[in-house]
């Protein structure tokens, strides 16, 4: 076929020159990563200059200083959360769009930010009068309270859209707008129910927050969010083949349901160990994999480690803007992130209406 050895080496040297184009995007989001990471711990209502936070990360010295306390004990804790909710949140929202074949997916879509809420909630207003939770340490009432909500959800909606042993998205579409809808309602009832102490604990755990965990939530729920997302960089060339459709997919090899099943598992255990710790926080997982595509394309090789990372990132900075902008009051985040994440979003959605990508 005329033309045909010259079209192969040309798909040849871009597929050649991509992968370097992939390892270098990744390490200057790294890179950025690390920057803005220790940016956040010198500021604060006592600056640090890098210098300082370098050496209190540095271990080996005499004994820790004011300093030192100050940003292993406080800021560090906050960072790190930061850094593994923001990757969770935004590589589990790229997977969900690929999942369902839609750019408007969110990991919210299957009831799981909602069913953790709604058991947060619960256990505000209602542990101490039930008692149920006495037993418990206070640390960690919401965290257990908020994770197994969300996995109940999860997994209800799961059920409801299976069918003779097959999952269907679109019932799950479905399920999960009926889960959100019946847990929002219950949580409207119990905001009623509230006194004015539970009240302030209530509305400030529903819009997010990085400042209730420290060091010890952090070490439980980290596996279940850093396996999810390392976990989901092998499945992107099954997500590339699913993008195809169902049936293109299953021709090429990849076993739909069986990923489906995968995903979905993945997804609801970064979620629910993130909204457990840090409240409903959204946008991230529905603006970050958009702003990713901008620039690297469809392929989540590519799209799915940079969509982690630049998660990461954004929710650091969104964190400091939140405790810094009105000190000592500190905004809830999921306010912020909604703020801005929305028009943004909204902006996104105009400019490419007409575009294949949201058709």
């Amino acid at each position: 076929v005329p033309g045909s050895g010259s079209g192969y080496a040309n798909s040849t040297r871009k597929m050649t020159a991509y992968r370097p184009f992939r390892l270098r995007f990744l390490f200057v989001l790294a890179l950025l990563t690390l920057a803005v990471a220790v940016c956040a711990l010198g500021i604060g209502p006592t600056p640090i200059s890098p210098a300082q936070v370098w050496a209190a990360l540095i271990p080996g010295q005499q004994g820790p200083s004011p300093v030192d306390v100050a940003i292993l004990q406080l800021r560090l804790p906050r960072v790190v959360l930061a850094l593994m909710v923001g990757a969770a949140l935004a590589q589990t929202g790229s997977a969900m769009q690929a999942l369902f074949r839609n750019p408007l997916a969110d990991p919210s879509i299957v009831g799981v930010s909602a069913g953790a809420a709604l058991a947060a909630v619960a256990a505000i207003v209602l542990g101490d009068s039930l008692g149920w939770m006495q037993s418990l340490s206070a640390q960690f009432e919401l965290p257990l309270a908020g994770f197994a909500g969300g996995i109940l959800a999860a997994w209800l909606v799961m059920r409801l859209s299976r069918h003779e042993g097959v999952t269907r998205p679109s019932t799950m579409l479905l399920a999960g707008m009926a889960i959100n809808a019946v847990a929002g309602a219950g949580i409207g009832l119990l905001i009623h129910m509230a006194d004015s102490t539970a009240l302030r604990s209530l509305m400030f755990w529903m819009y997010g927050s990085l400042g209730k965990s420290g060091w010890s939530e952090i070490l439980w729920a980290a596996p279940l969010m850093l396996l999810p997302v390392l976990w989901l960089p092998r499945e992107a060339g099954a997500l590339n083949a699913l993008l195809l459709g169902e049936a293109e997919a299953g021709h090429l090899g990849v076993d739909v349901p069986r990923l489906q099943r995968r995903v979905l598992v993945l997804v609801v255990l970064a979620v629910s160990a993130s909204v457990a710790l840090t409240g409903i926080i959204g946008f991230v997982g529905l603006v970050v994999p958009h702003l990713v595509r901008l620039k690297t394309g469809p392929d989540h090789r590519l799209l799915l480690p940079a969509s982690a990372l630049l998660g990461a990132i954004l929710l650091v900075v969104a964190d400091t803007i939140a405790r810094t902008a009105i000190a000592p009051v500190e905004l809830p985040i999921g306010i912020l992130t909604a703020l801005t994440g929305g028009p943004f979003f909204l902006l996104l959605m105009l400019r490419y209406r007409n575009s294949a990508e949201l058709s």
